[in-house]
């Protein structure tokens, strides 16, 4: 943490991701993805699911059709790995370290939250209320709310617009290099907290703050709050 620079100001409100941010998630899908491709016996790439990662489903589907010429396939894929997913996501996933921590101080602070997720609606909200999260927040905006998705910065645009806050003053957090971008692009102050896609020369190259999990945001956060 000594190398990580103390943040600008005090953030009036924090947006985050969900999946690899908040919900230890990001596993869960990248397996459901393998085993339904395996049933299916469709054949891509090794390490080809992680490139998922962050992505919205239009960004998704536009990459397995670079692999998938038939989209009766693809289909049958979407509809599989789906039905897994919500089957082993229904009774809540385990969180990722120090978010519940994180949560607590920003509303004992009576700091505005919002989450910001490529994932869409319902699934979102149900992820979240069965993982205990959906509580703890004063706006859900998904990737069913916006035109564009991540790494477009709309999604993070419209969850400050929800809250009434300028997006100059808002902390976004997230896991993703895509995620990143779109904070970023909207003008946000980010913390990246990397699960499995670690950050490239170019994605560190952004300037942004990047820490080794969400004990560090709290860290940063505490002097601001006082």
């Amino acid at each position: 943490m000594s190398t990580i620079p103390a943040l600008p100001f005090r953030p009036d409100a924090v947006i985050f991701d969900m999946d690899g941010l908040m919900i230890d998630s990001e596993r869960v899908s990248i397996a459901c993805w393998s085993e339904a491709s395996v049933a299916l016996g469709i054949a891509l790439p090794e390490g080809f699911f992680l490139h998922m990662v962050g992505l919205g489903e239009r960004d998704c589907l536009e990459l397995l059709q670079r692999h998938v010429d038939d989209r009766a396939r693809i289909n049958a894929l979407l509809a599989r790995c789906h039905a897994l997913y919500d089957a082993r996501t229904q009774d809540g996933l385990p969180l990722r370290p120090g978010i519940l921590e994180l949560l607590e101080l920003l509303k004992q602070h009576e700091v505005p939250r919002a989450v910001a997720t490529s994932t869409r609606q319902p699934r979102a909200s149900r992820k979240l209320a069965a993982s205990g999260l959906l509580d703890y927040f004063d706006a859900v905006v998904t990737s069913s709310d916006v035109q564009h998705p991540k790494p477009a910065p709309d999604i993070y645009l419209l969850a400050a617009r929800r809250l009434g806050k300028d997006p100059a003053r808002c902390l976004a957090l997230e896991d993703s290099p895509t995620g990143t971008r779109a904070a970023l692009a909207a003008g946000m102050t980010a913390i990246q907290v990397p699960d499995l896609l670690h950050p490239d020369a170019a994605v560190r190259a952004l300037g942004h703050r990047i820490v080794d999990s969400l004990h560090d945001v709290r860290a940063l956060l505490v002097p601001m709050l006082g």
